[in-house]
């Protein structure tokens, strides 16, 4: 199951499935603040990297939310992860929508920094830090289109959705986000 949307100056692709499967340059962790492994998506990328990634983490002293920080990827198909914390959902009273822009273009910075050219993406903060995922949605794509429009040398930019819902969020999203 996949989307494609065409933006002006690039594309950003939807898919369902895996972020820990996809042969991109980096995937993005949404991490926790310790950077050393958790449930979801950060547990998940842990456990397919292997021991090295929480031993490569140790050392960065941890990350805030809506900042980003890099790791070798070792035994995932990427070369890099770029670990960001996203907001936990305090009922949007507590800045939320801006810590999560925040972490999605500390990610592209971090990303042009390393020289990495296709990127994917979980959808930050909509599980166990319970962010709404149809208000979380318009928000990723609005801070990656803007990536693409300042970062054209960009060749693939995803976002996996881990499951049905979250995919149909993101379809409601991209039909908003074009009309």
């Amino acid at each position: 199951m996949s989307d494609f949307v065409s933006l002006d100056s690039g594309f950003i692709q939807v898919l369902q499935g895996d972020i820990t499967r996809q042969r991109v340059d980096a995937i993005v962790n949404a991490a926790n603040s310790s950077l050393l492994g958790g449930g979801g998506v950060d547990g998940a990328i842990h456990r397919v990297a292997g021991p090295e990634l929480l031993e490569a983490c140790r050392p960065l002293g941890g990350c805030r939310p809506g900042e980003a920080k890099i790791t070798p990827g070792f035994r995932l198909p990427s070369k890099f992860v770029i670990h960001t914390v996203g907001p936990v959902w305090h009922g949007g009273h507590e800045h939320e929508d801006a810590v999560l822009a925040k972490c999605y273009r500390s990610v592209m910075d971090v990303a042009v920094a390393n020289e990495v050219r296709t990127i994917a993406f979980p959808s930050i903060s909509t599980g166990a830090y319970g962010f709404p995922v149809h208000r979380a949605a318009p928000i990723a794509l609005r801070e990656l289109h803007q990536a693409i429009d300042r970062y054209p040398q960009f060749q693939v930019v995803r976002v996996i959705c881990f499951n049905a819902d979250v995919f149909r969020a993101y379809e409601d999203a991209i039909q908003d986000y074009l009309d």
